[in-house]
């Protein structure tokens, strides 16, 4: 409950749980385990912003302006494997390539949604502010054709941004499962062990 409101509040948190109403957010997220202090890479994760060093957690961030996907600053153990080292690269990945589609999507479509709306308001002969100085808007059919134009000038970006989407977290997943049977039969070898003595 802390960390929802902490989210909701716009900070950064530390989150074992999350649930995310998007599925492109969920190949950015999954709990980490392990210990140790906390590397150089997580401390220049972004400006002005360093989680604690007693954290063991990925911290999950305030919407981008942009994107407006989550930033995730990932936690990397002192004693990270090579596979965990794989896995959390390629979620790091993954986050970045998200970053790069969704921010780049959103300026467009706000750039065409405005330059559509002047198109509209010029042609009726109105200007883009009215007599109060109230921003002029178009009806919801105006602009249902906007977004069904939209949509099918994009549809062939959006078609490649799944198949990419659907191979990384095919990767991320396969890489998460190795990672599970390592952790196990690690955590297996250390109870032998600790049963024997």
């Amino acid at each position: 409950m802390a960390a929802a409101r902490a989210l909701r509040g716009g900070g950064f948190c530390c989150c074992r749980r999350l649930l995310l109403s998007s599925p492109r957010l969920l190949s950015s997220f999954s709990p980490s385990s392990g210990g140790g202090p906390r590397t150089e890479r997580q401390e220049s994760a972004g400006p002005g912003f360093s989680p604690p060093a007693h954290s063991r957690s990925d911290w999950i961030g305030p919407p981008d302006k942009h994107s407006n996907l989550r930033p995730v600053v990932f936690y990397v153990p002192a004693e990270e494997s090579p596979l965990e080292r794989r896995l959390r690269e390629a979620r790091q990945e993954a986050q970045a390539c998200d970053q790069r589609f969704w921010a780049r999507h959103n300026r467009a479509f706000q750039q065409e949604k405005e330059e559509f709306i002047y198109s509209r308001l010029k042609a009726k002969g109105l200007e883009m502010r009215d007599e109060t100085g109230k921003k002029a808007t178009l009806n919801a059919e105006e602009m249902a054709d906007f977004y069904k134009d939209f949509l099918s000038k994009n549809f062939r970006k959006h078609m490649q941004y799944n198949r990419d989407w659907y191979k990384r977290n095919f990767t991320i997943t396969f890489l998460m499962g190795q990672v599970a049977l390592l952790r196990a039969l690690r955590w297996l070898r250390w109870k032998k062990k600790n049963v024997g003595n």
